[in-house]
């Protein structure tokens, strides 16, 4: 099978999946913007958090956004998949929620 040229960056988020993504934007920028490592992290989801509060139908975002973007979801539903397993009934029922509405992003917008 042939690999796509072009791939359209362009995403329609619900009202759901924005305020969940720019939730998750702002709790990577508060964990990166003490090390100065980070700084490209930093400004891409910087960006991104722009982009997602202009609240416009359709968010169009660059190749480095959306693989950063994406990259990071994985590894939250890894961490989240492993806090699920270990934690007890109340705690499992909380992440299990939040754990579902991240694997629907994944699945919907950002599969390969």
């Amino acid at each position: 099978m042939a690999k796509k040229l072009f791939k359209n960056y362009s995403y329609s988020f619900d009202s759901n999946e924005r305020k969940i993504l720019t939730t998750f934007c702002k709790q990577v920028l508060n964990q990166l913007s003490s090390d100065e490592k980070f700084y490209r992290e930093i400004k891409v989801f910087q960006s991104l958090l722009e982009k997602l509060q202009e609240g416009n139908e359709e968010t169009k975002l660059t190749k480095d956004e959306s693989t950063r973007l994406s990259v990071n979801l994985k590894e939250n539903v890894k961490n989240l998949e492993k806090q699920v397993d270990k934690s007890w009934f109340l705690k499992k029922w909380l992440l299990k929620s939040m754990l579902k509405q991240y694997k629907n992003i994944l699945l919907i917008h950002f599969s390969d």
